[in-house]
């Protein structure tokens, strides 16, 4: 039984062998007024399925039967034209030298009047197809549905408008655009009418009164809609939105699964960041690349992403089961990576990396692994060592004696200055990276990679707050002078595979996390978007700083130096390396402290090191490349 598939194209062939000798049978009809001469009406029917026959080769070899006439584009059309030009000069040339009758040529009249006729049939049916089927029914021009504003007279918007037309069953009608672009003001696109620029929304608005305004501009800048959604409130007027880019780029429009409401991601989001690809492409794609921590949240994002890069293979770490599990199926379910492999284990465990190293063999390793929430460290040091400092430690170890040809470390802004356990430990993780890097018996590139909180990632503050503005608050914060650094989970990762890309050895990166915003401000942000007012339908309440919390991040610590990157958005701190022989005495106490389970001990010594570490330093002026 043939396929729908296969149907639809012999459907397709039988419509072009009718259309071809219909144009041909006409050129005769219209070059001869319709009177064609006895010797020339035996040329055409002697010829007719010859020039069939031709044609049809011709356009099966440009591809016309991939593709369904109701989904032809601009460019297939433009494949179309140059198709048929090709088939009727073929068909004309062999007809006026290879027709067998002497002195008996194909008029030129002929041959142009097919040319013509053929390309108007060809792209005609193919534009009617469309129209026929983008045509909506009886039912869908019933279902008027949601009457909607959009922001963006963009490629996404003109692509949204055509969808929404379409599919009826969407329940949009678009009444209208606005763009920034005041040339665009009263043009049409689909027939909706550009009514003005952002700056006359609120008039717009007023005007027009939606039921709900959609933004559709991909790689708009956070502040830019946070003034649209404070004009969209002002009037009351519900207000959605498209993905970012960084949604968007790994899948086709969806438009009735990716509208959504805007969140505080949204608006709190930076202009999206160039990354070069090509540079990051060089050193990953065909290569076999290990990531721990592969079930986070950074550890996920970095597996989708070396994935579209085109790694030769993916060794996905991690010590809790059903994060890799799902991390897992998403790659080769959903993303057809098939070429990963889930190892459940401890980066901890020497034993167990020293059989996945030998095993696989990886030549790239992202170490995003490690314990992140700083209240649940300091209440628990001894596995904040261990898990972070030890298996840092391990992971390097290991990296360097299977010659791996490059480390990244996953580290954070709390690494700095740090007042509490968590900070503590990834200092020294970072200090392991810039001693391993100084060495020279090792061919391995370590480099670690500094930003502070991510958007979305498990346990962020944005998840809490959303939990209890959904159960009615009250919203928790912890001080109202708090500040923090934020960046999206794509951006972030994104940039630490570009870091991975320039790093030289031992140095450490500072990603460019934007200005600081205020917790506060947040919290009263994310109420708003929910449709409640702060302090009316949703209280917040101050709790205190919670151990080992700072007021204020910082992204370079003292005694550091900002050094420029061939990235606007990646930057190199300079600073005196600790002195290997002291650190290496320092992780042994500290391991023995660990195995001991000697907490008071341990936190006495985290906090020696950090005194000590700027008397253990020696002095590197110039970053190792």
């Amino acid at each position: 039984m043939r396929s729908p598939i296969n149907r639809h194209r012999l459907w397709q062939l039988g419509a072009d062998a009718a259309l071809i000798a219909a144009a041909w049978y006409l050129a005769f009809q219209l070059r001869f007024d319709f009177q064609v001469p006895p010797y020339f009406r035996s040329m055409l029917w002697d010829t007719i399925l010859i020039v069939v026959a031709i044609k049809l080769l011709v356009f099966l070899a440009f591809g016309f039967y991939n593709r369904w006439w109701r989904y032809v584009s601009t460019r297939d059309m433009w494949r179309a034209v140059l198709g048929v030009a090709v088939a009727s000069v073929i068909a004309a040339t062999g007809i006026y030298f290879g027709y067998p009758v002497e002195r008996l040529r194909l008029p030129r009249g002929v041959a142009v009047a097919d040319l013509l006729l053929l390309l108007a049939f060809v792209t005609g049916a193919r534009l009617l197809a469309r129209t026929l089927m983008e045509r909506p029914s009886a039912g869908d021009l019933l279902a008027h549905g949601k009457e909607v504003l959009i922001v963006g007279a963009g490629d996404a918007g003109q692509l949204i408008i055509r969808e929404m037309q379409k599919s009826r069953a969407l329940g949009y009608t678009p009444i209208g655009l606005v763009d920034d672009d005041h040339r665009k003001k009263n043009l049409r696109v689909h027939g909706v009418r550009v009514l003005g620029t952002t700056d006359e929304l609120g008039h717009i608005l007023r005007d027009n009164k939606p039921d709900e305004l959609l933004i559709a501009i991909p790689s708009a800048a956070g502040e830019v809609r946070q003034k649209i959604v404070n004009v969209t409130r002002a009037v009351g007027v519900p207000v959605k939105t498209l993905p970012a880019l960084y949604e968007l780029i790994s899948g086709d429009l969806d438009l009735a699964g990716q509208i959504r409401p805007v969140q505080v991601e949204d608006v709190l989001g930076r202009e999206p960041v160039e990354v070069d690809l090509e540079t990051i492409a060089s050193y990953l794609s065909g290569q076999t690349v290990l990531v721990t921590g592969a079930g986070g949240s950074i550890g996920s994002e970095l597996c989708r992403q070396i994935a579209r890069i085109g790694a030769a293979r993916l060794i996905l770490v991690d010590n809790a089961e059903t994060p890799l599990f799902e991390i897992e199926r998403e790659l080769v379910d959903e993303r057809h990576f098939t070429p990963c492999v889930p190892v459940l284990g401890n980066v901890a465990n020497r034993v167990k990396m020293r059989q996945v190293f030998e095993r696989y063999q990886p030549r790239i390793v992202f170490h995003a692994a490690a314990y992140k929430h700083v209240p649940l460290m300091e209440a628990n040091p001894l596995e904040s060592v261990r898990n972070n400092v030890l298996a840092t430690k391990v992971m390097a170890d290991v990296a360097a004696e299977f010659g791996a040809e490059q480390f990244v470390l996953v580290s954070t802004d709390k690494a700095l200055n740090p007042a509490a356990v968590y900070g503590q430990s990834k200092a020294i993780c970072e200090w392991i990276v810039e001693a391993f890097g100084a060495r020279d018996d090792i061919s391995t590139r370590f480099v670690a990679v500094r930003f502070g909180n991510v958007l979305g990632s498990s346990g962020s503050v944005i998840s809490i707050f959303r939990r209890q503005i959904a159960k009615g608050g009250p919203v928790t914060v912890t001080h109202p002078e708090m500040t923090r650094y934020f960046m999206t989970i794509q951006e972030a990762v994104s940039l630490v595979a570009q870091a991975g890309g320039i790093g030289g050895r031992g140095e450490i990166f500072v990603l460019d996390m934007g200005e600081p915003v205020s917790i506060v401000e947040l919290a009263r942000n994310m109420i708003r978007l929910s449709g409640r007012e702060p302090d009316r339908d949703v209280a917040i309440e101050f709790v205190g700083v919670r151990a080992g919390e700072k007021l204020h991040e910082e992204l370079w610590g003292e005694g550091e130096t900002v050094g420029a990157t061939p990235h606007p958005k990646i930057s190199r701190a300079l600073r005196p390396a600790t002195e290997a022989s002291w650190l290496e005495e320092e992780l042994v106490t500290l391991e023995r402290l660990v195995e001991t389970g000697d907490t008071l001990e341990l936190v006495s010594h985290l906090a020696g090191m950090m005194r000590d570490a700027k008397r253990a330093t020696r002095v590197k002026t110039e970053p190792v490349s």
